[in-house]
Formats: structure tokens, C-alpha cells, sequence
């Protein structure tokens, strides 16, 4: 019998097409369509079909065929449920559900792999999808032993995962005896077997259509073999190009072994028709009995479209034609390119060209891309018009409110709680979501306001020991925070016992997480579309998991769901525009829209890289008869060459990457190359490129506030005076607007954390210990261990420290003998100068042997230069001699005659030195400092503090390397132009 098989060309709307057709053939009839059954790829496909019989039918009632999908391209989806019954699946044992499955094949991975976890849960995928080819392409495993046999120059690392393949595939089979179990694959196999022998023997008595289904799956092609021959039924092709030259079409291949040499040409599996040639062989049907469908489906482009397509896509060595053909065989009319700039800018374009396509009534248009980040970023640019596009692809779960809820809940136990992740918990939208919701962000804020600085002990316990530390500057947001934080640590007590717990196993884990989740939102988290996919997969993984990894460390937990979630697609049920969609390359390939943009024409997205095989090297691939990675590039040629048929299409690409130059894709360049030169579509890109820009740029201008004299301080720090005069709108926003830079969440212990450090140490050692040498490495020590520090950071500084820490007191202990004595340390004193009250603390005093002072700073970095005290800054040492000239220390008198720095930094080949600003090459002599000290500061203070000088920003920029204020001065916008 002649086989029924047909193809829609590119410049029709497959489902539309496809519609008009079956309509035509089999609607005549009130229930002539009812009685037929139409074969789909996949559920999508089905609802694409679906939808297109809606609009031909809008104005009537019509019953509809019986839809089936049978799985698509990548061979994932379950068989229809149309199927079932025919078989009655006797015999068939049940499929092992998906979770299930993986969690079994990451045991098996984990027991001849000793990986942890999360990896094993990775290798589980890719085994998985290794295992589904060798069943769908229905290769016998004991094969490889053999292939592997005739490899023996096979590299070492393929060798070894051939090993634990062929080690886990002995285990495997077993493994679903027990569980009474088959896979997905295989069950698949059987029951389009079981309906291809029962309609070969008894066809349905309506017609059969098997439309749009492209799959090489020997299983697949027996069934549509069967239904093109068999009375009533039909196989429609997209896309099968029947004008290809039979030169082009043999050089696809496969290829029979050359008798000789027994080698095989290589197919040209990157090339669009390859699939289908492919399908057509396995069907034992020729191109040449493949009809052209005769409908059309209302959004067609010229026929001349799939012409000049063809040409395109045509194999590399075939195409010198192009110079041969005519104009209009290789004119691409209604189709325009659009370069940009980067992916910001081109997700900027496409939005609006999808904006504009709503001006015209009743047009559609839809974006089709296979980078989901860029689609992402189109969606939000639509939402500034309130457009909110039909995205198929929906959200990955993990993207979504619940699960970034569940994720950070599993990084906060895993990290035991450090603030960072701890407050992504406790800020999340659907922690405490309704009434008490205000209550508990002011009690978090607190807690992150007493959370700043260096990282706390580790554990909800060590949260509380440093909440209860009042001897800090915070103690009253400490206070606050502390009477808050059991409403937040009671829920999540249990968590940190489970994570805590050494021998707890993954469903114990999973139970603890969902437990948490729960008492943290009130079951919010379970709520909505976003909400159910997560209880669905919490309700599938729970059981599942008990079949897992048996070695878990709690910290796999977060990675192994991140990859789960990952996988599940969260699409809301309503509210999407009716002409806006967002389709993927699987949505694409059935269906168009009035305008089609296709979008990230880059080598890496649109085809994107093939994918490796962690488990099969590509010669054993090939010889087990297996596709070959590149054959997706072939599929990502053909879903191009689909798309690129609706009447009006825009393609675009970025020249640049995220990260780097982009390379145009092989496709887009076949287009240029063929055409030579697309036409392009510059009025998106200068719209792009326009919408954000202002009208007139008008930057702000240099800040230079001036308050009423009265208003300004009288009362000054001496390390504020360099700041003052330096940067002094820094000085006003910190003094007059009281804002101060919070520390950072879980900072690194920094310059300032040293500092202190250093400066406790060297204190109560002078204090408590009375300069004792052989004390201060200790006192050191002690107080190192209290400090919260990272053990990291403790264990690479520490060692520094007390080298440098050891030459101080060695100094101390040389000076001691020449007479010189240390009389105050962390001295704190004040004086009247200038109509203004100034103060300081001074790190430590010194009595010389002639009684004169000695002023010292401790610094554990660079000391100021010479030249900067020559310049008039840096004056912190002769303002505190100053000071104590002055009477301004309690129980110190005398004139300051030297002034130093001791450095903890390394110099000389060692760690801590002596410097001094004045004396020597400075041209200062040290006993006029004070004096030079006193000009500067009643100069400054004059013009700032009692006068009513503006409070310039960055006066002196040189002299202000801080930049606190930096943003409120918008210093980006005018410095360097004023």
C-alpha cells in the first residue's frame, strides 16, 4: 500500500495548516473529527494543534479529535492516555517514577564512584539520559563490553567510566526487579509496539493523523510505518524539503561502510533534513512519496520563503551554488536582522518590537529563543507597559518565591546559620507573610543591624552569646535585637539538630526543610502555582529519597535541590496577554505568530554547545549506533528553518556576551552569506538605545552645603580634623547629618578589626601587666581567640601579629633601659582652641629620661608621610601633644618633644618600626610641631566650624581616600568636569 505521508513547507503554520487540512478532509461531519486520533510529539505540540482548531472553528461548535502526544524530540514525556487502553497494559510492568529513578541510579553512582552526594545525584542525570538512548535507540547494553573490547587505545579516563557504566548496568536490571519497576524508555517501547501490531491487524475505524513527530526512535518509526500505511491514516511531516537537490540529500547519509576499507562517510548530522532522513529510511519510505499537504493555514509567507530557506541551510560543500542562483531564489523578503550591542540592549530592542506589534489589532507576536536568561529580561522590560508575556517555558522552580525560601534554608543550616544566609531567610517575602509581617521585619532589622561587623560564633547558640555581648558600641540595637530573636531561633531549632546530627539521612533531612519552611511562613510556602510544584516535589523526593546517596553530608543538601528545582517549570494559570508569547525552540516548531523574533543567533545559545557524555566516548557512541552530540545542532537547524517561515520574522544577536565577545552563529552567517546581506531593522535598536536616555543631561553639580555658623559643631576629634579639612562635605555628612557606613554582614575582620585588636592588647598590657615583655605575647594571644574572626583570616594574620607584637615589646624593654618609661595608655583628653572644644585618645604617653613626653601611635599599617605633615595634614600626633601641652590628660604635664609612629608593618626585612613626621629630612623641627599643629587646626576651624565656609566635597581629594560619601556627594556625576 502506498504509504500516506505529507509535508507542510516552512512558509505555512504547521498547526494551522495542519487544522485547515483535517477540517477539510474529516469536518464535514458533525463528529467526523471526533472519531480521529491525531499523534503529537508532546503535550505542547498537542496544545498548539489544539489551539489552532480553535481559531478555524471559533465561530462554530466543532468536536475536536482525540490529541495524543507520544513524546517529543528529547523523548521525555509520557505516552498519551489514549495509548493505555488499547494495550490494556497487560504484561507492562509500571515505569519507575522519575525522582525515583534518579535517586536509585545516584546510589548505584555512589557505591562504584565514592563521590559525595550532590555529584552523584549529577552523574544520576547524565546516566540516566545515556541509559534512555541506549533503550529508545534499543541497543543491548552487553554490547559494550564487546566495543570496549575493540578499543584498546581507548584513553584512560573514558576506560574507567566505561568500567563503572558496564558496573552499574549489571546492577541496574536487578535493582527494578525489586522494585517491580521498568523504565520509562522501555515501557514506552512496548506499548507503541503493542499499538502498532494491534492497529497493523485492526485500524481504528477513524482516521489516524501522526503530525509533526520527528523523533529517529525505532519504537516511534514502527508505529507512524504503521499508520501511513494503514486505511485512514496519515504521517505529516514539518518542514521536509522536497526540492532539495538528490546529490544534497544522498551526501546526508547515513552511509553504508565502504566495502573496502569498511569505514563510513560521516553524516551530516548539523544539517536540518538530516532527522527526518533519518525517520524516512527507518519508515522505509522515499522522499519521492512524500505529497505536499494542500491547506494552508492563513498566516503564510510567500512560497518563495522555504526556497530561499533551503538554499541557506543547504550542506557546506554544495554551497558554491549560491553564486548561481537567481535573485529571487535567494531574497529573504520579510525578513530583517538586528544587530546590538550587548544582551541588555538587545533584550531592550525585542521588547520593543514586540511592544509595537500590539499596535495593529488583532496581530501576534512572539519571541523565540532558546536563552532563557535573555527571555527572562525581555519579560521584565514588557512589564513597564503592564504587558505580561505568555512565557511557555514558565519559571524554573528554584527562581521562584518557595523554592529561593526552601534553598535558603538549606544554606543557612548547612553554613549554621552565619548572618548572611540567615537573614536571607528571615527577610524572604513569605517568611511571616500577613499581619505580623511589619512586626518581624523590625525585629530582623535589628538583628541585622547587631549582626554587622565580623562573623559571630557559629550555631543559633552563638547568635545568642553575641546578641548578650553589651560591651559593645550597638548595645542598645543588641538589646532590641536580643527580645526579638527567640520569636525567629525557636523555628529553627529543629532544622539545626537535624543538620547537626551526623548520622541523619537524606528524608530526615528533606523532613526538617519542609518542617521549617512551614513554621516560617505559616504553609505560605506551599502555596500557589509555585507553591504546589514544590509540595509536589517535596511528596515525590521524600519517599524517593530513602533510595538514595547512603553517604549524605548535610552540606550536598542545597546544590542537590537547586538541581532539582532547576527542572521544574512553574507556569501560572492565567493572566499571561493573548498576543504576547514567549516561546522555546519546542514550542516554535509547530506553530507561528504574525511576527516571529528569533533571538540569541550566538554559537553557544542558537545551537547551543553539544552537550558531553560523562559515560560514553564518542567512538563508542558512534559504534553502538547511538546519535551523535552534534545531532541537536541539526534539530536547533531545523526548528530555525521552521521558524524562519511566518510572514514577518526579526532576528537579532548581541556582539557581546555576559562575559566576552560573542561569535555570530552559524546560522546567522549562512543567512548573511546567502543573501549577501540581510536587511536590517536600525529603528528597534535607536529606540532601544533612546528610551532611557534623558533629554538634556544635567549633572548634578560639586555639593558645597552651607549651614548658619550657629548650627555647626564645637566639638571636634583630632582624627576628624584631616577629613575636615580634606573632604569636608564627608565632615558634614557624618557630623551634621549623623549618617555613619554600616559595617558590613559577615565582613572579613579587617584594618579596623587589627587595629582594635592590637590596641586591647597593648592597653591592658600596659595596664594590667605593667609593660611586662614576657606578658604581652600572651595578653596577645587571649585576645586574639575572643575577637570573631574568620579562623581562615585568624590563622593567616595571627602569626604576623605577634611577630610584630614580640619587636614591641622588645622595644618597650630597650627604651625602659635607656630611661624612657610609658606613662598612659589609650589616654583620653581635651582643650579649648579656637572657639571650639578638641579631643583625642592618645594610643600610649611616654616620660623620656629628661622628662619631656613622647607621643606614640600605634599603626598596624603604613604610617603617614613627612610630606603630608608638610602639607598640613596628617597633624594627629601634634594636635594630642597639643593637647598635653595643654594640661588637656588627666595626670600628665610636660612638653612633647618627641612624636612617633610604631608600625606593625614590615620594613627592614622584619615586622615594626619606628617612624617619626617631624625632625630629620622633614624640615620640621619637632619642637615647633605643636605649634604648626595649633596654625592648622585654628585655620581650619576657623573657616569651617565657627565661620561659614561651604562644606566643599572632595576639597583636597589627594588628602580623602575614604568614600563613605561618595554616593551622597554623586561624586561619579561632576568630579573631573567642574
Amino acid at each position: 500500500m502506498t504509504p500516506a505521508v505529507f509535508t507542510i513547507p516552512p512558509h505555512r503554520a504547521f498547526a494551522d495548516a495542519l487544522a485547515a487540512g483535517l477540517i477539510a478532509l474529516h469536518g464535514r461531519e458533525e463528529t467526523g473529527l471526533a472519531r480521529g486520533i491525531v499523534l503529537v510529539p508532546s503535550n505542547r505540540a498537542g496544545r498548539a494543534i489544539q489551539d489552532a482548531f480553535v481559531r478555524r472553528t471559533e465561530r462554530k461548535g466543532l468536536l475536536l479529535p482525540r490529541l495524543v502526544p507520544i513524546g517529543d524530540e528529547e523523548l521525555e514525556a509520557r505516552i498519551g492516555g489514549l495509548i493505555e487502553p488499547i494495550g490494556d497494559g497487560e504484561g507492562v510492568p509500571p515505569a519507575v517514577e522519575p525522582v525515583e529513578r534518579l535517586m536509585l541510579l545516584a546510589r548505584l553512582v555512589q557505591r562504584h564512584s565514592g563521590v559525595d552526594a550532590a555529584e552523584a545525584i549529577r552523574l544520576a542525570e547524565d546516566l540516566g539520559r545515556t541509559l534512555d538512548q541506549l533503550l529508545i535507540e534499543e541497543v543491548d547494553p552487553a554490547r559494550l563490553r564487546d566495543i570496549a573490547a575493540g578499543l584498546p587505545d581507548l584513553s584512560v579516563h573514558w576506560q574507567k567510566s566505561l568500567d563503572r557504566l558496564m558496573l552499574i548496568l549489571r546492577d541496574w536490571p536487578q535493582t527494578l526487579v525489586e522494585q517491580g519497576r521498568i523504565d520509562l524508555a522501555d515501557r514506552r517501547n512496548r506499548l507503541l509496539d503493542r499499538v502498532a501490531r494491534r492497529w497493523h491487524a485492526a485500524p481504528p475505524a477513524g482516521f489516524v493523523c501522526a503530525a509533526g513527530i520527528t523523533t529517529t526512535a525505532p519504537a516511534v518509526a514502527r508505529l507512524l510505518k504503521v499508520v501511513a500505511r494503514m486505511p485512514g491514516g496519515m504521517v505529516v511531516f514539518p518542514a521536509l524539503d522536497l526540492g532539495m537537490p538528490e546529490e544534497e540529500w544522498g551526501a546526508l547519509g547515513p552511509h553504508d561502510p565502504d566495502p573496502v576499507t569498511g569505514r563510513r562517510l560521516h553524516a551530516i548530522e548539523t544539517h536540518p533534513q538530516f532527522q527526518l532522513k533519518r525517520l524516512l529510511d527507518l519508515m522505509s519510505v522515499g522522499r519521492g512519496e512524500v505529497a505536499r499537504w494542500r491547506w494552508g493555514g492563513g498566516r503564510d509567507a510567500p512560497a518563495a520563503r522555504s526556497r530561499a530557506i533551503a538554499h541557506a541551510m543547504a550542506p557546506a560543500e554544495f554551497t558554491a551554488r549560491w553564486q548561481a542562483l537567481k535573485p529571487a531564489e535567494r531574497r529573504l523578503t520579510g525578513i530583517r536582522a538586528l544587530e546590538l550591542a550587548d544582551p541588555a540592549e538587545e533584550a531592550q530592542a525585542v521588547a520593543i518590537a514586540l511592544r509595537e506589534a500590539l499596535e495593529t489589532p488583532e496581530r501576534t507576536a512572539a519571541l523565540v529563543t532558546p536563552d532563557r536568561d535573555l527571555a527572562r529580561r525581555v519579560s521584565a522590560h514588557l512589564r513597564r507597559w503592564g504587558i505580561e508575556a505568555d512565557d511557555s517555558a514558565g519559571r524554573p522552580l528554584s527562581r521562584t518565591p518557595p523554592g529561593t525560601l526552601i534553598l535558603a534554608l538549606a544554606a543557612a543550616a548547612t553554613e549554621r546559620f552565619a548572618p548572611v544566609p540567615l537573614l536571607t531567610v528571615l527577610k524572604h517575602p513569605l517568611v511571616m507573610k500577613g499581619e505580623g509581617r511589619r512586626a518581624w521585619l523590625e525585629g530582623t532589622r535589628d538583628l541585622d543591624l547587631a549582626l554587622r561587623g565580623p562573623r559571630p560564633p557559629a550555631g543559633l547558640s552563638g547568635i545568642d552569646a553575641h546578641l548578650a555581648d553589651r560591651s559593645r558600641r550597638d548595645r542598645d540595637v543588641r538589646k532590641r535585637a536580643a527580645a526579638w530573636w527567640p520569636l525567629a531561633s525557636r523555628r529553627l531549632e529543629a532544622l539545626e539538630r537535624a543538620f547537626a546530627n551526623a548520622e541523619a539521612d537524606l528524608p530526615a533531612l528533606l523532613a526538617a526543610l519542609r518542617e521549617a519552611a512551614s513554621a516560617l511562613s505559616d504553609d505560605e510556602v506551599w502555596a500557589g502555582p509555585a507553591g504546589r510544584a514544590a509540595s509536589d516535589l517535596f511528596a515525590a523526593l521524600e519517599p524517593a529519597a530513602a533510595h538514595g546517596p547512603e553517604r549524605l553530608d548535610p552540606a550536598s543538601l542545597a546544590p542537590i535541590l537547586e538541581r532539582l528545582m532547576a527542572g521544574v517549570a512553574v507556569r501560572p494559570p492565567f493572566g499571561q496577554h493573548p498576543r504576547i508569547f514567549i516561546w522555546g525552540l519546542i514550542e516554535a516548531r509547530l506553530q507561528h505568530a504574525d511576527l516571529m523574533i528569533l533571538a540569541g543567533l550566538n554559537e553557544g545559545a542558537w545551537p547551543a554547545l553539544p552537550t558531553p557524555d560523562p559515560w560514553l566516548a564518542p567512538r563508542i557512541r558512534t559504534e553502538l549506533g547511538l546519535p551523535g552530540l552534534e545531532r541537536r545542532i541539526g534539530l536547533a537547524a531545523h526548528d530555525l528553518s521552521t521558524a524562519l517561515g511566518a510572514p514577518r520574522v526579526l532576528v537579532t544577536r548581541a556582539r557581546r556576551g555576559a562575559r566576552s565577545p560573542a561569535v555570530a552563529s552559524r546560522f546567522w552567517l549562512r543567512l548573511e552569506a546567502m543573501t549577501g546581506g540581510l536587511t536590517r531593522s536600525p529603528t528597534h535598536r535607536r529606540w532601544a538605545q533612546g528610551l532611557d536616555r534623558p533629554a538634556a543631561f544635567a549633572p548634578a553639580r560639586q555639593p558645597a552645603p552651607s549651614p548658619e555658623p550657629a548650627s555647626r559643631p564645637r566639638r571636634i576629634s583630632v582624627t576628624e580634623v584631616d577629613r575636615l579639612k580634606a573632604d569636608p562635605f564627608a565632615f558634614y555628612a557624618r557630623r551634621m547629618l549623623a549618617l555613619s557606613a554600616l559595617d558590613p554582614i559577615d565582613a572579613d575582620p579587617g584594618p579596623a578589626w587589627r587595629g582594635s585588636a592590637v590596641h586591647e592588647a597593648l592597653e591592658r598590657w600596659m595596664k594590667e601587666d605593667d609593660c611586662d615583655p614576657a606578658r604581652l605575647r600572651a595578653r596577645a594571644q587571649e585576645l586574639l581567640e575572643s575577637h570573631a574572626a574568620h579562623p581562615v583570616v585568624r590563622a593567616l594574620w595571627q602569626p604576623r601579629l605577634l611577630e610584630a607584637i614580640d619587636w614591641i615589646a622588645e622595644e618597650v624593654a630597650r627604651n625602659r633601659d635607656a630611661g624612657r618609661l610609658p606613662l598612659r595608655a589609650e589616654a583620653y583628653g581635651t582643650c579649648s582652641l579656637a572657639g571650639v572644644e578638641l579631643y583625642g585618645i592618645a594610643d600610649r604617653i611616654d616620660r623620656m629620661a629628661d622628662g619631656s613626653l613622647a607621643i606614640v601611635d600605634y599603626k598596624t599599617g603604613k604610617a603617614p608621610s613627612a610630606k603630608a605633615v608638610a602639607e598640613g595634614y596628617s597633624m594627629q600626633l601634634g594636635l594630642i601633644g597639643l593637647i598635653a601641652e595643654r594640661g588637656g590628660f588627666e595626670g600628665v604635664e610636660g612638653v612633647p618633644a618627641c612624636f612617633e609612629y610604631w608600625s606593625l608593618a614590615r620594613a627592614r626585612g622584619r615586622l615594626g618600626h619606628v617612624s617619626a613626621p617631624v625632625g630629620g629630612r622633614s624640615g620640621i623641627d619637632p619642637a615647633d610641631f605643636t605649634d604648626i599643629a595649633e596654625r592648622n587646626f585654628t585655620a581650619a576651624a576657623g573657616k569651617w566650624l565657627t565661620g561659614d565656609a561651604p562644606f566643599t566635597a572632595k576639597l583636597h581629594p589627594e588628602h580623602a581616600p575614604w568614600g563613605d560619601y561618595d554616593q551622597l556627594a554623586r561624586v561619579d556625576e561632576w568630579y573631573g568636569r567642574e
